[in-house]
């Protein structure tokens, strides 16, 4: 005769042998994500270069990033610091175009989605935030706010790195 607590124990550990199979390496549970831009940077280590990134609106409702364009030395360590002037909730989402897209899609769907990831804050308006980064990857990515209609209004940027 089979117990029902053993039943139940290996229904168990079937369901999440599965989950963890579908799931794939690395992804189950709070994982590392792999980045297109580089990785998360270290702050006890040197900054090359801090730059300050404004997000705002204006009159005639554009939303923007100041600066919407950055060039980065492969390599180097940058920290961003993210200040929302506006009046309204923004984001920062490091990311290359095509992620930011899928990204900007899931959004679409869940509005109130909320980011502290290391490539991303959403900043409440006055708000500020850092984000330490290291470059290790040559190429054109983007930056950008994904709350619905604000990257149509204009708030996404460049960052090349050479």
């Amino acid at each position: 005769m089979v117990r029902l607590s053993t039943l139940v124990g290996a229904a168990a550990a079937l369901a999440l042998s599965t989950t963890l199979v579908l799931a794939g390496p690395g992804e189950a549970g709070h994982s590392h994500k792999s980045f297109a831009t580089g990785e998360p940077g270290d702050p006890k280590k040197p900054i090359a270069r801090t730059i300050e990134v404004a997000m705002k609106e204006t009159e005639d409702a554009k939303m923007l990033f100041e600066p919407n364009k950055v060039e980065i030395r492969r390599g180097d360590q940058v920290r961003f610091v993210l200040r929302n002037h506006g009046s309204v909730d923004h984001e920062f989402m490091l990311d290359t175009v095509e992620r930011n897209a899928k990204h900007k899609i899931a959004m679409e769907k869940n509005p109130d989605m909320e980011h502290d990831d290391p490539n991303g804050k959403r900043l409440a308006s006055k708000g500020s935030n850092e984000i330490v980064w290291r470059f290790t990857k040559p190429g054109t990515f983007e930056f950008a706010c994904l709350i619905p209609g604000h990257y149509e209004s204009g708030m996404h940027g460049t960052i090349v790195v050479k």
